[in-house]
């Protein structure tokens, strides 16, 4: 068994040694990406032509399609990524301490972004276009997103702060385990931006579970829930889910809207996006006279 192991680290390793010098000049030519937004940004920034392999839950641009994965967000398959002989591998520092050191043993170059506010979106499609060599590309990716970010705020600027939850992870069909985004998340500032407000309590990195008392005293105007779950005849009644809570203002009034664009739980040049369809739900007075 210790030969069997030792025998397969040292293939890998025959293939691994190389790309040391491959990556050590250069702008990659075969870059491996471990999570959406990254995938995203690579092509956002003209750089998705080199990507030889994605993680399983990239579903943009089309094309990934046809590209090999690599395994899930947190467990990421290092024997795949070897075999691939990438010479760059992108992640987020979120994902740095379930991979980064393993990459490192092969001696596999690795990027990981920040990917938590909208700060770390802008500094991660930077951080991209640094690495591979498309500089000006990011840079008018940038400038892009921070002006479709504008227009939405322009809309909403001088209409009321509506109050809103927004449910990140729930199990389906129930008000259990449920996760929100909180302050500190591009999500909550992306709400902010949309003319609301978001108002779970300060959470780490972002997030945190929230009970169902908690809900009731924060009584929002609006819930966003974003849906995981199955599409189709064997989708969840999202109003009779949350009629668990019937005396929730928000609930009361119907005000509870599912959403389930993929690009939403991804920290992306996609943030703009996000913004003008949260906008929409929280004030749709604010684009009745458009329907781009």
């Amino acid at each position: 068994m210790v030969y069997g192991l030792g025998r397969f680290l040292a293939q890998l390793l025959l293939i691994a040694l190389p790309l040391l010098a491959a990556s050590a000049g250069g702008n990659p030519q075969r870059i491996v990406s471990l999570s959406p937004n990254t995938t995203e940004i690579l092509d956002g920034i003209g750089a998705f032509d080199r990507v030889i392999g994605v993680s399983r839950y990239c579903v943009y641009p089309p094309a990934v399609a046809k590209l090999p994965r690599v395994g899930g967000w947190e467990n990421s398959d290092i024997e795949k990524i070897v075999a691939l002989r990438p010479d760059l591998v992108v992640l987020t520092d979120a994902q740095a301490p379930f991979i980064v050191d393993k990459l490192q043993t092969f001696g596999l170059r690795s990027l990981a972004v920040p990917s938590r506010t909208l700060a770390d979106v802008f500094a991660a499609i930077g951080s991209l276009g640094e690495a591979t060599g498309n500089r000006q590309r990011a840079a008018e990716l940038i400038s892009r997103t921070h002006s479709a970010l504008e227009q939405v705020r322009a809309r909403t600027k001088i209409l009321p702060r509506r109050t809103v939850l927004l449910s990140v992870s729930r199990t389906p069909g129930s008000l259990t385990e449920l996760y929100v985004a909180t302050e500190g998340s591009y999500l909550a500032e992306l709400i902010e931006i949309a003319g609301g407000h978001s108002i779970a309590a300060p959470a780490k990195a972002g997030y945190g579970k929230i009970s169902q008392e908690a809900i009731l005293t924060l009584n929002p105007e609006l819930i966003i829930d974003i849906v995981h779950g199955s599409k189709g005849m064997f989708s969840e009644d999202l109003q009779q889910v949350w009629n668990e809570l019937p005396e929730l203002r928000a609930v009361r009034e119907r005000h509870i809207y599912p959403v389930d664009d993929n690009f939403i739980p991804h920290a992306s040049q996609f943030v703009a996006d996000t913004a003008r369809l949260f906008a929409r739900i929280i004030h749709p007075e604010a684009f009745q006279e458009s329907r781009n």
